[in-house]
């Protein structure tokens, strides 16, 4: 099982996440799929269809959840310190391509990446091509539209 790389911010949330699941939305589904089985012949009804489906994905992500938490790697603010400066998963950076203009992104596993709240992840094409290195560094992304360069202007 591949170690997936949190934030303690991530780690909550996706705990959080987990938490709602197992004791609300489970709870909920359930008397849907109830409500919907008393009301009639199963075979044409579309409500208890719908519960079905909706208990499945609540059990799927449940499941998900369970595995990511337990493969879970948390950054430790210690070993953050020690490589101050050098690009990490927890890290948040500052990079500007050729003739653009800069831009900041925090570095964070995969689980958590969302790139409109300027998370990206490890394993992206920028992740991957900036992680180890430090600031003032000129780096090549190698990404599916061809390779390009960035230069890494701050590390926090």
């Amino acid at each position: 099982m591949p170690t997936t790389f949190l934030t303690k911010e991530g780690y909550q949330k996706l705990a959080e996440e987990l938490e709602f699941l197992r004791t609300t939305k489970r709870k909920e589904v359930a008397e849907r799929l109830h409500e919907a089985m008393e009301g009639g012949e199963l075979i044409e009804n579309a409500e208890y269809e719908a519960a079905k489906n909706e208990q499945a994905f609540v059990e799927g992500r449940i499941q998900e959840l369970e595995i990511l938490l337990a493969s879970a790697r948390v950054i430790d603010e210690k070993e953050k310190k020690e490589k101050a400066g050098q690009v990490q998963v927890g890290s948040k950076v500052t990079i500007k391509e050729n003739g653009g203009s800069a831009e900041t992104y925090s570095i964070v596993g995969a689980a958590e990446a969302n790139p409109r709240e300027g998370k990206i992840s490890n394993e992206s094409p920028i992740g991957k091509a900036i992680l180890n290195h430090r600031a003032g560094e000129e780096v090549s992304v190698e990404a599916p539209g061809g390779t390009f360069k960035v230069k890494i202007v701050k590390v926090e």
